[in-house]
């Protein structure tokens, strides 16, 4: 079961990236000083991608603690 907690830490990694990913867009976006709009519109663009890393870094700490806890 060795390879479910590797895989699962590997998921959540990609999941922490696109975090960060999502935090910096977002953080630029602020700094654009763009209309309230336009930074609505970005924000929204943004939102799916920090849902999926979300998703996927869900996805692998239970990978992670189901593979642990099969050990």
């Amino acid at each position: 079961m060795e390879f479910v907690v590797w895989g699962g830490a590997a998921l959540s990694l990609m999941g922490l990236a696109g975090i960060v990913y999502s935090i910096v867009a977002v953080s630029r976006a602020k700094k654009a000083n763009l209309s309230d709009e336009e930074l609505r519109a970005r924000v929204g663009m943004i939102l799916p991608i920090n849902l999926g890393a979300l998703f996927i870094s869900m996805i692998g700490l239970m990978a992670v603690i189901i593979g642990v806890w099969l050990s």
